[in-house]
């Protein structure tokens, strides 16, 4: 991890219709390469917060009221998602949303067809994610709807990985998973951060798995960023099971095994051509 940022959001306010402020003041920082979980009960802001660095947050109809939001550097403000994610911006949505009639590769081109990737470079996306995700590779011509839940978040991942992002942003990636499959899951997430430096900013239910993996963490509520500390640091942190969450004590977290393998290339930045 180093120390430049990926991303920042300085003071971010965005509210849903006239009336319904869901991010408050918000400022953090995601370095490049780093990996920062946002932890929270359900309705936190937490989803807001991923949705408005991504740009999606406009078709909930929510916006931006007040605050910065720089990529790179560069106010991002206004931006369409599509360019965003040209950018070197990637989401995995909650409820991993795959197109359940079509199959793995069917959906994995969706998103290629979407970057606008050439030919070759289609190619080399699919070899990609296939390399780190090898059960996808074996059921490539399976619809979308026969995978398990594990499965189908894999492929959300991997469909979010095909435009090579800087920046991951995940929404509940192990939401109705099996322990032993989130495990595997966040496991696959930290490898792809560490292994080839992706930039991760998790939002999840599942403190005790996100705090294990991450290098900081913030604890959101009603839309503010309540405490901010290391992973393990909070982790261990009695106020945040009691009081934020509603846990009598931390989880413990439990082995795993990874997924992911193989390094891939990145984006380079904003406004780079397809």
């Amino acid at each position: 991890m180093t120390g430049k940022p990926i991303i920042e959001v300085h003071d971010l306010e965005v509210c849903y219709g006239e009336a319904v402020q869901a991010v408050r003041g918000i400022s953090l920082a995601v370095p490049a390469g780093g990996f920062i979980a946002l932890i929270g009960a359900n309705g936190a802001g937490k989803t807001t917060l991923l949705r408005s660095l991504s740009g999606l947050v406009t078709l909930q109809r929510g916006r931006v009221t007040a605050g910065r939001i720089l990529f790179d550097g560069a106010d991002i403000a206004g931006r369409s998602p599509s360019r965003l994610a040209t950018a070197g911006i990637g989401q995995v949505l909650e409820g991993r949303r795959c197109f359940l009639p079509m199959t793995v590769e069917e959906n994995l081109r969706t998103a290629t067809f979407a970057q606008g990737l050439s030919r070759r470079r289609t190619r080399e996306a699919l070899d990609c994610a296939y390399a780190r995700f090898t059960r996808l590779a074996e059921r490539r011509r399976t619809p979308a709807a026969l995978l398990s839940g594990g499965e189908q978040q894999m492929l959300a991942m991997a469909r979010a990985l095909v435009g090579s992002p800087r920046l991951l942003l995940l929404d509940e990636p192990t939401m109705g998973l099996a322990p032993r499959i989130a495990e595997e899951i966040l496991a696959g997430v930290a490898r792809l951060n560490r292994d080839e430096g992706v930039a991760v900013l998790l939002a999840e239910q599942n403190a005790g798995l996100a705090l294990a993996h991450a290098d900081t963490a913030h604890v959101i509520e009603n839309g503010v960023i309540r405490l901010s500390a290391t992973g393990a640091e909070l982790a261990g942190h009695g106020e945040l099971w009691a009081t934020y969450l509603g846990l009598p004590d931390a989880p413990s977290p439990v082995p795993y095994h990874h997924e992911v393998t193989g390094p891939c290339k990145r984006n380079q930045g904003l406004g780079q051509s397809r």
